[in-house]
């Protein structure tokens, strides 16, 4: 006999039983939308909203939910002359309980938007009652002036019935206090003047519910006054052969100023770093003797005096070796600034590059081993690594010394540069060229940004408000003209830096409308934006892109040896991973989006994609130095996924979900999508 314990049958049963009731209990999916096969319907929820556990005996009851909360609609009922939802916080089955029709908005796409800074450089947007209304505007014969004479008649008090609100003077700012202006429509349009604009229909969600109040803020400001206002400057300098006069420049400059703020009695008011670089080569030998790719000698959370600072930098002197190229590994040491830094700490954020030379990025030399393109060790390019300054509200300066020794590579250099310098937060291009490379021309260009810097700070700290400024000039030409572009751009940016602190320590929030159309660029400016595009991606759809992403790269690396061959990879991923194996089996299928490969939540977004055009012939047709763009493109965007998911903090639980079990998004820029 043995000895060992059964289990009896009834037992049995009922365990079997618990577990069927387990797994039943999270089978339930949510309704997809019409038309596709893996989008779910959305909701978001009007101001007033109550959650009730059954709609045919307490529908007047129930709990008031967070206005404009994120749901998933799982079934429709109609209950008298009412329609109600049954909804859930996320697609594994988490029902939360029902709601009426009436009180939700539905959203097709997880689309919303971040206001960009308006700062002296943009006017304020206008949020239009009507499609109508806006396009009376766009299609005036001077839109920036109409637009400016309606805007000045509802700052000075005046009405316009179709005008729902206007953006808050200071800026609000969606890192620090998280708001959805989320998209129901966009369509394109021309303005009078032949500039294409994109018309967005968006809700507000920051409008408070009247009976529960305004939501709480993610953070509060550090203090209440404007003595609180304070400032980083963060250099990073090019620390290889020939750029020793520049470095003494650099660290005579600081101790100046340090001895401005020293007589000011305002130390603590603007702080010094300085990171410098220089980049990798095949040779072991000669990287010992170059030391490091990046190095960090000053944090400007640890140094208040000029002593202190010279100090920490009495090291820092140009190497006494080559490296492989003339470019060097400027983005390491940009992204070693950004990472690096406590930039929280911060109110105004400045990055300052100073560099002779191009950026390695993958572009320009190959490795005359492998023969594969020279990338920067970060990874990254210059549009990467802006969108990750716009996002820490870093501001990015570059002083490109045009030296006559590197005349063949300032072209290249300097549209790196500009991209770098490029935030579309603060929409002002802070690139500066110093013509010759003058160490002389170099220091009064640093004094005037620096000076300039000093000057917001301490007009910040007297109260003194924000006026509007004029946009800089033509860039070049003479020192005179450089000093004033630095302080122009300087205060440009400043100014911007202002309306996001003022904004903070008044707290100031998104308008307070519901809904409203908006146009995606300035009237007066179409270059300028005001808003930025984000995608909010659940975890398992960031995990998706950026699986299949890598897999279009794997293919696409063995295009390049058989490129006549690559849909036919690509044919072979849609089939395993695709949404529906038959598109891949289509000879219809003539482009990447034909074989629904990269996710339906990518084919509706308002932009073009390069990815999701391409064919067999745009393939081959581009040859190998542009397929090998295309790939390196791909990996640097993989690398920002990563960023992403590793970027814990700005996860939104938009679900409102008080115990987290709703799907957690992260709003990526649209740029970044493939």
């Amino acid at each position: 006999m043995d000895p060992r314990p059964t289990l009896s049958a009834s037992f049995l049963a009922a365990l079997l039983l618990l577990l069927v009731v387990v797994t039943g209990a999270g089978a339930e999916t949510p309704l997809r939308q019409p038309g596709k096969t893996s989008l779910y319907e959305r909701l978001l929820t009007r101001p007033g909203a109550r959650l009730v556990k059954d709609p045919r005996t307490d529908r007047q009851n129930g709990k008031l939910i967070d206005a404009f909360s994120r749901f998933y609609v799982y079934e429709r009922r109609r209950v008298g002359s009412q329609t109600w939802l049954r909804i859930g916080t996320d697609t594994q089955g988490r029902l939360a309980g029902w709601v009426a029709e009436e009180r939700t908005v539905p959203w097709k796409q997880q689309l919303t938007l971040a206001l960009t800074n308006p700062g002296a450089v943009r006017e304020r947007l206008v949020f239009f009652a009507g499609k109508r209304d806006l396009e009376k505007v766009l299609q005036a014969s001077n839109p920036g002036e109409t637009a400016r004479s309606l805007i000045r008649r509802l700052e000075g008090g005046g009405r316009d019935k179709g005008v729902v609100a206007l953006e808050p003077e200071t800026f609000v700012d969606i890192n620090e206090e998280f708001y959805l202006l989320p998209v129901l429509e966009h369509q394109p349009a021309l303005a009078a003047t032949g500039e294409p604009v994109r018309l967005l229909k968006i809700a507000s969600v920051t409008a408070d519910n009247p009976e529960t109040g305004p939501p709480a803020p993610r953070s509060r400001p550090r203090g209440e006054g404007s003595q609180d206002y304070k400032a980083a400057v963060v250099f990073v300098i090019d620390s290889t052969l020939s750029m020793g006069p520049y470095i003494d420049e650099t660290k005579d400059a600081v101790t100046q100023v340090y001895k401005r703020l020293r007589d000011a009695n305002v130390l603590d008011r603007v702080r010094f770093g300085l990171v410098a670089f220089r980049a990798q080569t095949r040779d072991d030998r000669r990287n010992r003797q170059l030391g490091y790719v990046a190095y960090r000698y000053v944090d400007p959370s640890n140094v208040r005096d000029a002593h202190t600072f010279l100090e920490q930098v009495k090291d820092l002197r140009e190497a006494e070796v080559s490296t492989q190229f003339f470019d060097e590994d400027a983005f390491a040491g940009v992204v070693m600034a950004l990472d690096s830094i406590r930039w929280e700490a911060f109110d105004a954020r400045y990055i300052v590059l100073i560099t002779d030379a191009g950026a390695l990025d993958g572009r320009f030399h190959q490795d005359k081993v492998s023969g594969q393109p020279v990338e920067s060790t970060t990874g990254l390019d210059a549009q990467r690594i802006a969108s990750i300054a716009g996002e820490k509200q870093v501001a990015i300066t570059v002083f490109h010394l045009k030296t006559p020794a590197g005349a063949s590579n300032h072209l290249r250099a300097e549209s790196q540069y500009r991209m770098l310098a490029s935030n579309s937060r603060f929409q002002t291009e802070a690139y500066l060229p110093i013509d010759g490379g003058s160490p002389r021309g170099f220091r009064r260009a640093v004094d005037a940004l620096t000076g300039a810097i000093l000057a917001n700070v301490a007009d910040t700290g007297a109260g003194r408000p924000p006026i509007r400024l004029t946009s800089p000039g033509s860039q070049g030409g003479t020192a005179e003209t450089t000093e004033q572009n630095v302080r122009a751009i300087a205060n440009a940016l400043g100014h911007a830096m202002r309306l996001r602190y003022l904004g903070g320590i008044a707290n100031t929030r998104a308008p307070t409308l519901f809904e409203a159309w908006i146009s995606d660029r300035d009237f007066a400016d179409p270059r300028k934006q005001t808003i930025e595009v984000r995608v909010l991606l659940t975890q398992n759809q960031l995990s998706d892109l950026h699986m299949i992403l890598k897999k279009i790269v794997h293919a696409a690396e063995k295009g390049r040896i058989k490129p006549d061959r690559f849909f036919d990879s690509l044919r072979s991923l849609a089939a395993q991973f695709g949404r529906d194996p038959n598109l891949a089996k289509s000879r219809k299928a003539t482009r990447l989006a034909d074989l629904g490969l990269l996710g339906e939540y990518l084919e509706d977004l308002p932009y073009q994609s390069q990815v999701m055009g391409l064919t067999q012939d745009t393939w081959v047709g581009w040859g190998p130095e542009k397929q090998i763009e295309f790939v390196n493109t791909l990996k640097r965007k993989l690398r920002q996924y990563d960023r992403y998911s590793a970027d814990w903090e700005n996860w939104i639980d938009i679900a409102q979900t008080a115990d987290g079990s709703g799907d957690d998004v992260y709003p990526v820029p649209l740029q970044d999508m493939p």
